[in-house]
Formats: structure tokens, C-alpha cells, sequence
């Protein structure tokens, strides 16, 4: 590594596919990435890529020491397949005291693991791809947020009730219990939406409520 990393590189440890993918993309939005990984040959597949990138035993707290990842403030566990590595890759981690650290987990019992030895970030990315997907699969939606809290933002073209009318006078939020908060006009961005705005055929909307009631409106016709 040219220089050790500082409180503003996130550490990513195992450079799997997720890893890799997750690393790439924070350089590619400017964020410094620390990605460390025992294999060799991965490492050198991602080092021109990456701020540093190292060789090392994600599992070993003093080779993590060596590497200046406890000067992190955010640190991502990419191991996924290995249960042992994560487990122990995390509990590095912990005990180093990193003050944000996630972790990928592959079912619900790794992910309770997770939580209880102090992870504070836990995400399911094929899990949550797939419900995400099956949300889009079902209805007229074009994109699917949801929240830990059963809130979700939806993409979705206006029902024809919307059609002419202004949101205020719609009564969109009494009746159906969800709020548009954007709208795209065709070839246009997104601007926030206001009581005033009238919604036209083409138009392209960004709706949030809670889940099912987000589904229920993105199925209106």
C-alpha cells in the first residue's frame, strides 16, 4: 500500500463478487477503499483498482492491526459462503472497536449471529434482490425501495384517476394512504412534487407509504 488508510477509508474485507462489486463502487463515488483478502490472485485482480488492497487473514486481529483497519471508521465484511471467516472477521472487527461495521450474511440464522456479537449493519443482498425484484415482477412498478421499518418509496406510472388533476384536490394521501413525492415529466428530471402539481399522461412518479399500501396503488389502473 503507497500510505495507511485514515478514518475516511472503508475497510472492505473479502473480495468476493459482493465484496469486489461494493469496493469498486465506492471508488467509483469517490469514497478511499481498504480492500484486504487472502487470496492473492484476487487481490491483485482489484489493486490498480482500489486506494490499497492487501494480502492478509481477514480473521486475524493483529494482521487487520498491522493494516491500520482499526483507524477506520467504517468496515464492511464481504464473506459470505465461509460462516466461520465472517463470524470472526466481524468479531476482529468489534473488538478493534470500528465504529460502523457490515456485514453480508446468507440466511437468517448467520444474520442473527451477526447482530448478537455487535454488527450493526447486516444485509441479505441476494435475499433482498429477490424480494425486491418479486415486487416489480407482480405489479406496474419500475423501481422498489423498502425500509427496515415496512416503509417503501415506489417508481410507477400515475393511475388514470391522477390523470388532469391536481395532487391536492386528488385526496391521494386520505384515500389511498400513500404520498406522491416526485414526478418526471418524459425527457425531464425528477422535481418534487406539491399539492398544486398536475399529474399528465407519461408522467413518471415517486410514491412512499407503507409497503402494502404502496403495492395496493401501484396496481390501480
Amino acid at each position: 500500500m503507497a500510505r495507511k488508510p485514515s478514518s475516511d477509508v472503508v475497510a472492505v474485507l473479502g473480495l468476493g463478487r459482493f465484496g469486489k462489486s461494493l469496493a469498486l463502487e465506492l471508488m467509483e463515488q469517490g469514497t478511499e477503499v481498504l480492500g484486504v483478502d487472502t487470496d492473492e490472485a484476487v487481490v491483485q485482480r482489484v489493486s490498480d483498482r482500489l486506494t490499497h488492497a492487501a494480502v492478509a487473514d481477514t480473521t486475524d486481529e493483529e494482521s487487520l492491526r498491522q493494516l491500520s483497519v482499526h483507524e477506520c471508521d467504517r468496515a464492511v465484511v464481504g464473506i459470505g459462503s465461509d460462516l466461520e471467516a465472517s463470524l470472526l472477521t466481524a468479531s476482529a472487527l468489534i473488538n478493534l472497536d470500528v465504529t460502523n461495521i457490515w456485514a453480508k450474511a446468507i440466511s437468517n440464522a448467520h444474520a442473527k449471529i451477526l447482530t448478537q456479537i455487535g454488527v450493526h449493519h447486516v444485509v441479505r443482498p441476494e435475499h433482498d434482490m429477490g424480494k425486491r425484484v418479486a415486487h416489480l415482477v407482480r405489479g406496474r412498478m419500475m423501481d422498489y425501495i423498502e425500509f427496515d421499518d415496512g416503509f417503501a418509496m415506489v417508481k410507477t406510472s400515475p393511475p388514470s384517476f391522477l390523470i388532469g388533476d391536481n395532487l391536492g384536490r386528488s385526496a391521494i394521501r386520505t384515500k389511498h394512504k400513500v404520498t406522491v413525492v416526485a414526478i418526471k415529466r418524459p425527457g425531464e428530471g425528477f422535481t418534487y412534487a406539491t399539492a398544486d402539481t398536475v399529474i399528465s399522461a407519461g408522467d413518471t412518479i415517486i410514491v412512499s407509504g407503507q409497503v402494502r399500501d404502496t403495492e395496493r396503488f401501484s396496481e390501480l389502473t
